[in-house]
């Protein structure tokens, strides 16, 4: 009986663990690092795209950034980091 419990109780968890996948906050995260070099961003260094702000390491990579944006926030959105809004 106590086998059956941890089985039932096994299947529950999992069962909730991926209903966070069918949440679209659920894996929102603030964005740390530059969509286009990885490095850690300065919140002076950013563009505005479609009412979202993004962030970059340095300038240069905001130029790669307007080349192809739509590449980059697909990047990003894949990493499950949210854009802030434009304020």
């Amino acid at each position: 009986m106590k086998k059956a419990g941890i089985i039932v109780f096994s299947a529950i968890a999992f069962g909730l663990s991926g209903f966070g996948a069918l949440l679209p906050f659920a894996h929102a995260a603030a964005q740390t690092k530059c969509p286009v070099m990885n490095g850690a961003v300065d919140k002076k260094v950013y563009t505005d795209y479609k009412g979202q702000r993004v962030y970059f390491c340095c300038t240069g990579c905001v130029e790669n950034f307007n080349k192809d944006p739509e590449k980059y926030l697909g990047k990003m959105k894949a990493e499950g980091v949210t854009p802030e809004k434009t304020p």
